[in-house]
């Protein structure tokens, strides 16, 4: 079976390396839900003395009975199990003086015992300044699921400010580790997969490798019982209490509506208080703030929001608007998804693109982005600060011949002019397209071309 922590490997090698430091450690695992914290964890807790705890949505004291039942069976110790323990000050204290070798504590979905009671991160500050910190014996690691609140945790106003050793944000694998979830697939259907999956692992495991892209996504997503149907429903239900708005603003931006003026207009919500909704939805991941990639943080004016997760761009595309037809199982949602998802995926294949212009480094840059001004827009614009470069880069979900390939470099360089950005800098210029005849003709001329092939090395 493929397993959830693919592409982990600087991650377990973080914790191997704080578990074998012989030193306190207090790490924060975090990040948005289905993302792979949880296999993370417990595999790396593989063959090391240690205990998982699953804090539940409960009453504190019973989260701090359920702990020391846990507890009490790693120390094989039946005194421990009868016990009572009204805090969980107490609790800690009483294990780490019994414990004699290195042991990992998780405790997963730390935010339910913040949620249930308000004063665990106090009593978690007191168990690292009063015990934790002076015992090499405990590596503990708390994991969240709740970006936003687990942020709060790490911040100046929180009793646990500054107790940390190490912090973990987890993230979704990227294009070129999600095909080893889709063995057998071409690279332009793992792309299809990731354009409506993301990297969460959990949800590119729904697809099954064994029949087509397009089959797939009807099933996992066109489906009233399919998992990746309701599960923006849930998630954002779990994260927030009323969620009308969020999902206004969500099917908003999924449409083109990407600048805070043109979201109220379409959603309607008052622009006093859109604003609060909006940095709620970039702390959980789902969308973020995007500028043109050569203005400085100084200067930025020009703001547009954008998403930053796959699965939710296209749910709030094709799934959310037709959820009554899929409901009556009916198919015309899926043939609708159909005649545009090759458009749709455009916006996909750039930051593909981007990730394959990283992992690859065809060329040096330190900086890269979309760039706009006005009605003009160039897919992605990469800056070398260091050398004094840039690189004007064109991405084309499409299979290009010489003609076309010829002007869509004559209209890069006229559009390169445009741009504001070291005026003696070297300019280069780059496409990127599903596929590119000829590559090895634009490339004795100077240019940097780019297409499938080339990102298949990276499989």
């Amino acid at each position: 079976m493929i397993q959830q922590f693919i592409n982990r490997e600087e991650e377990l090698k973080i914790l191997e390396e704080r578990f074998i430091s012989k030193k306190p450690e207090f790490i924060v695992v975090y990040g948005r839900r289905r993302v792979g914290k949880t296999e993370l964890t417990v595999h790396f807790m593989r063959n090391k003395p240690g205990i998982y705890f699953l804090a539940g949505e409960k009453a504190n004291a019973e989260n701090i009975e359920d702990m020391k039942s846990i507890m009490a069976d790693f120390l094989k110790n039946d005194e421990f199990q009868m016990i009572k323990f009204e805090t969980w000050v107490q609790l800690f204290k009483s294990f780490s003086e019994k414990i004699t070798e290195r042991t990992v504590v998780v405790i997963d979905e730390f935010p339910y015992l913040v949620k249930e009671y308000n004063a665990v991160p106090s009593e978690f500050q007191k168990i690292w300044d009063m015990h934790l910190s002076k015992n090499d014996k405990i590596m503990l690691i708390i994991v969240g699921s709740s970006v936003g609140m687990m942020e709060k945790l790490l911040g100046v106003k929180s009793p646990l400010f500054g107790r940390r050793t190490a912090q973990l944000e987890i993230k979704p694998v990227s294009i070129f580790n999600t095909m080893k979830f889709l063995p057998g697939y071409s690279i332009e259907d793992c792309i299809r997969a990731y354009g409506c999956t993301d990297g969460i692992p959990l949800y590119l495991k729904q697809f099954d490798p064994k029949i087509g892209v397009s089959e797939n996504i009807k099933n996992v997503f066109f489906r009233k019982d399919a998992l990746l149907y309701g599960e923006s429903d849930f998630l954002l239900r779990q994260e927030f209490r009323e969620p009308a708005n969020y999902f206004a603003i969500l099917k908003a931006i999924s449409f083109g509506y990407t600048r805070q003026n043109e979201i109220v207009t379409y959603t309607n919500i008052d622009k006093s208080i859109i604003s609060k909704y909006i940095q709620n939805l970039e702390e959980i991941r789902i969308i973020t703030r995007e500028f043109p990639v050569t203005e400085t943080k100084e200067k930025r004016k020009k703001m547009r929001y954008v998403f930053s997760d796959n699965y939710f761009r296209f749910w709030f595309r094709y799934v959310y608007p037709d959820k009554t037809l899929i409901e009556r199982r009916d198919d015309a949602a899926f043939e609708s998804m159909k005649k545009t998802f090759n458009m749709y995926l455009g916006v996909i294949f750039e930051k593909v693109a981007s990730e394959f212009l990283w992992e690859a480094k065809p060329f040096r840059f330190t900086r890269i982005g979309r760039w706009w001004h006005k009605d003009n827009e160039i897919d992605l614009v990469a800056l070398n600060e260091f050398d004094n470069e840039i690189f004007f880069i064109e991405c084309k979900w499409a299979n290009l011949k010489g003609k076309r390939i010829r002007k869509l470099f004559d209209e890069l360089k006229d559009k390169s002019l445009l741009v504001d950005w070291n005026n003696d800098a070297r300019k280069h210029y780059v496409i990127i397209a599903k596929k590119v005849d000829n590559k090895e003709i634009f490339r004795k001329e100077g240019y940097y071309i780019f297409d499938l092939e080339d990102m298949s090395i990276l499989q």
